[in-house]
């Protein structure tokens, strides 16, 4: 039991800080019910490897902490860290389009990157069909991870009436490298959304290449009105 505990930690504190943004050595060993001690041993092998990276906050900064006033360390991936995760383009994606670019132009490669987007959407909506909208993204958060996302959704209930919004949430872009190249993929992404769900606002309310721990997009039918969640 103690072996198969010690194999799958190092991956766990990668998955948490990959979806979660960060957390401290406390915050981990709560998580992964280990001592304090053990997840600061942990923390120090995938530093030295390079995989992490850590901020210092001061606790007058941070309501959580609890240290006395002590600085508290807040872990995050690095981008050695972020790319130990599935991504099905990488490099030669970016290459090619920067060489299709050379060519013909950025101009023309938006044009390509959206065709490209508008197939996608296609087939996203063969698949989807009709349903509810929960049907529906749920069923597109099962094709995202398919396609290497670290996809998730969640309802949130308006107060005061029935209606339901939906998020969507990736933290973990599949398509990272062309989206820091070519940034105009996240619109078409956008785009595509809010085609799939004709009958709803989409919004996106967060993004990774802001700096941002993931990419988050609100999906509410039209009778509700659409505002970013605290």
């Amino acid at each position: 039991m103690g072996t198969a505990r010690k194999i799958s930690t190092k991956p766990t504190i990668l998955e948490y800080l990959l979806k979660e943004g960060r957390a401290t050595a406390l915050q981990l060993a709560e998580v992964l019910e280990i001592t304090p001690q053990a997840i600061r041993r942990h923390l120090k092998d995938l530093e030295t490897e390079a995989l992490i990276e850590y901020d210092t906050v001061r606790a007058s900064e941070e309501v959580e902490s609890s240290s006395m006033g002590r600085p508290q360390h807040y872990y995050r991936l690095s981008r050695k860290g972020r790319d130990r995760f599935p991504n099905n383009h990488g490099e030669f994606a970016v290459s090619l389009l920067d060489t299709l670019a050379e060519i013909a132009g950025r101009e023309q490669v938006g044009s390509i990157l959206q065709k490209q987007w508008q197939r996608k959407a296609q087939v996203y909506r063969d698949r989807l069909a009709r349903g509810t909208v929960q049907e529906r993204v749920a069923a597109l958060v099962e094709m995202r991870k398919e396609e290497g996302y670290m996809a998730e959704w969640y309802a949130i209930e308006s107060e005061g009436n029935d209606s339901v919004r939906f998020m969507l949430a990736e933290h973990h872009c599949a398509i990272s490298d062309v989206a820091e190249s070519f940034p105009t993929v996240c619109g078409h992404e956008l785009k595509m959304f809010s085609e799939l769900f004709e009958d709803c606002l989409v919004e996106r309310t967060h993004w990774i290449i802001d700096g941002e721990h993931r990419c988050g997009y609100l999906i509410a039918p039209m009778e509700v009105r659409v505002e970013e969640p605290s």
